[in-house]
């Protein structure tokens, strides 16, 4: 699943999509990942793995807000692609981490939408997957840990998807202390409906 979509974003950058064509769709990924997480999971304190995740549970240890973080961390992993992915992989990146923040701050004074489990977890994570789907599609990226993996797996026997998996688990295991135990629960199954989204968002049509 995690090779399909690493070799997509590395390949997206040769495919002959026109800059402002792969903007318009880095922006709407990105706010579509705002709703989700906005107004469904992160005040149902349930997150989404990798840096999004770390952001997610250090703002709410923190008075820092999510935005700021996640650029935070992921400038060193976008370092590293700046030099595997060139420039265009890495501004694409970032203007969608930058429209994340925005619309994050700007969906914050709205209420949460639900808080029944089933549509949180069914609907968040279908519109989370849709989103980071579209990035990735278009040649961007929200989280840098993906980077690292790749990094990571050339120089060792483990695979890119496994290290992924790794960290998530390093993650929800972490938020288990943080928001509990059901939700980290919730969030982990959250994370599985949203990549099997991205699977289907970054296929060739």
């Amino acid at each position: 699943m995690y090779v399909e979509r690493l070799k997509y974003v590395i390949q997206s950058s040769v495919r002959k999509t026109s800059l402002y064509r792969r903007i318009f769709f880095v922006l709407c990924g990105a706010m579509l990942v705002a709703v989700s997480l906005e107004l469904f999971l992160v005040r149902n304190s349930v997150i989404d793995g990798g840096i999004v995740g770390v952001s997610l549970i250090l703002s709410h240890l923190s008075s820092f807000e999510t935005g700021p973080l996640l650029l935070l961390l992921n400038s060193p992993f976008l370092l590293v692609g700046y030099q595997y992915m060139g420039r265009r992989f890495v501004f694409l990146s970032m203007l969608a981490i930058f429209a994340l923040w925005s619309g994050m701050f700007l969906l914050k004074p709205y209420p949460v939408l639900t808080t029944n489990p089933f549509i949180v977890i069914g609907v968040g994570g279908t519109i989370l997957g849709l989103g980071i789907g579209l990035i990735i599609r278009y040649g961007g990226a929200l989280d840098g840990t993906e980077i690292l993996a790749i990094l990571l797996s050339k120089r060792t026997r483990f695979s890119i998807g496994q290290y992924v998996m790794i960290f998530n688990f390093i993650i929800f295991g972490s938020s288990v202390f943080v928001f509990g135990m059901r939700e980290a629960f919730y969030s982990l199954v959250t994370y599985l409906i949203a990549y099997n989204i991205i699977d289907l968002s970054v296929q060739d049509q």
